[in-house]
């Protein structure tokens, strides 16, 4: 308070205490000050391991339980292994070597089955992916844990930990120099150099020493959010409490209208039914109203003098749609998604709004697919060398070019379009305007634009073969001329007087249909 404020408090304590208030309106932000409205609301900054630690297994916890018990929570869950993993992706090879890419591809659809690329032999390729991305939605995180048998195609698997198996309690680190946090030794830049694995039976008791694997054998699948955060934390976090609202909502809900579909019969007596001077009988018990619910047609009699009040909650059954229908966008807003990904619900989208809530759902989508391309690039590469080494492709130079051999791309499976004309419309003129290449759109199909070309030159080569016109692509080696409309034009709207000559075997269609 300078020399002005206190003046005109000494004059005015009243006019003094306003300027002081008035003044640190203005300088605070409404979320830092401490008035009525935050009394209640203490925080403090730590580091993220020092926020996270505390929390970390008992969110784990609570996640799991709702992935077991609740619909809302599956529904977000099934959302993300729909989108970002579907029915998983295609490589495409990109060596400067044909034969190479064609004997790499082969013998990587071969390894990604259950009996060789899983350790246990019980999950394909795609159904780890997909575990790996519920598990990181649930738990945090998951390890992929790179193995090295001779029980499949290549002496290379993968082994999936679960990040309860990290053994937190170790503190002795590998090496001098490294520390060990949260089972995971990192050394002086807090690079991770090792994981400290506990052992588990079969039935899940612990057994023996933990396991040092070195962090070179370990993929750890996680979403790291600050620089200080050296473990995952579930991507569930922020809505877990609100799902488990929505659950405990639902019951209630659930519980009243049971209880109100029940039509009961309460037979209310005015004398005891027994007692002393009552037929000479003795004393009897009370009715005691056994488990004191409602059954569907159940006959209940009443003590004299007892009454039925009934406790009518109202309101819930009409408003428990908008209610649900709330929680679940706020929900998907939580985890980056729009309602109708969670919900299946398309009552109030059209064509437009559909279309603009996917593209902001992919957006989110592509994330998540980014950090699991990720994983997926370090296992091909460790494919590719164990397929070197063992023998499986002959490359003579692989290690002086070690780099141009691994190159390679994913192509995923496209999702169904909404509006197929309209959609398909787009496409095509966009590779007309020369916005998108043909290479372009097949890789946005699911498909590799060389596999592309090649089948459809099959399929046309063997139309020719049986004098099928397949669309007038190709036949006799020129472009085959539909016939012209009023305008001049061929069916397609292009001028009619151009042809482009491609050299094909066989003569002209009529000298190949002769031969």
């Amino acid at each position: 308070m300078n020399w002005l404020d206190a003046a005109i408090a000494f004059v005015s304590p009243e006019w003094g205490a306003r300027r002081v208030a008035w003044r640190n309106e203005l300088r605070n932000y409404d979320a830092g000050n401490d008035a009525r409205l935050n009394a209640g609301w203490r925080v403090a900054n730590y580091s993220a391991e020092a926020t996270d630690r505390g929390n970390r297994e008992y969110v784990r916890a609570r996640a799991r339980d709702l992935e077991r018990n609740s619909d809302v929570m599956n529904s977000v869950l099934g959302a993300y292994k729909r989108n970002v993993v579907g029915t998983g992706f295609q490589l495409r090879s990109m060596t400067k070597k044909n034969a190479v890419n064609k004997e790499l591809e082969r013998l990587w659809k071969i390894w990604c089955k259950a009996r060789n690329c899983d350790v246990t032999g019980q999950q394909s390729l795609n159904q780890i992916l997909r575990m790996a991305v519920v598990r990181k939605k649930v738990d945090g995180g998951i390890l992929f844990v790179k193995r090295y048998t001779r029980d499949g195609i290549l002496p290379f698997s993968l082994q999936m930990l679960e990040v309860d198996e990290l053994d937190s309690m170790h503190v002795m680190p590998e090496k001098n120099g490294n520390r060990v946090v949260g089972g995971i030794e990192y050394n002086t830049y807090n690079r991770p150099v090792g994981y400290w694995i506990r052992q588990y039976q079969i039935d899940g008791y612990t057994i023996g020493n933990p396991v040092y694997l070195k962090a070179s054998d370990v993929i750890f699948y996680y979403t790291k959010k600050r620089p200080s955060q050296i473990r995952e934390m579930s991507d569930m976090s922020p809505t877990v409490t609100r799902i488990r609202d929505v659950n405990e909502f639902i019951t209630a809900v659930s519980v009243k209208e049971r209880i109100a579909a029940c039509l009961s019969v309460f037979i209310r007596k005015a004398l005891p039914v027994s007692g002393i001077g009552r037929n000479g009988g003795a004393s009897q018990d009370k009715a005691n109203y056994d488990g004191k619910t409602l059954t569907p047609g159940m006959i209940k009699e009443l003590n004299a003098g007892d009454e039925v009040q009934v406790v009518n909650p109202t309101g819930q059954a009409a408003d428990a749609t908008s209610f649900v229908k709330l929680q679940q966008r706020l929900v998907g807003a939580g985890q980056g998604i729009s309602y109708e990904a969670t919900s299946r619900d398309m009552s109030e989208t059209n064509y437009s709004s559909a279309r603009q809530g996917a593209i902001e759902d992919e957006l989110t989508f592509a994330e998540e697919e980014e950090q699991i391309l990720a994983v997926l690039d370090e296992i091909y590469e460790t494919f590719v060398i164990s397929c070197v080494l063992a023998g499986k492709v002959d490359i003579a130079d692989f290690w002086e070019r070690k780099e141009e051999y691994l190159q390679h791309e994913w192509i995923k499976q496209p999702k169904k379009w909404i509006d197929p004309v309209k959609e398909s419309n787009a496409t095509k003129t966009a590779m007309q305007t020369g916005q998108k290449t043909f290479k372009q759109i097949a890789a946005e199909n699911g498909r590799d634009w060389q596999t592309q070309i090649d089948d459809m030159a099959e399929v046309l080569k063997y139309g020719q073969k049986k004098g099928i016109d397949l669309g007038g692509v190709v036949f006799g080696g020129k472009v085959q001329k539909k016939e012209e409309n009023s305008t001049g034009q061929n069916d397609n709207g292009t001028d009619g007087g151009s042809e482009e000559k491609t050299p094909v075997k066989g003569g002209t269609g009529a000298e190949a249909g002769k031969k």
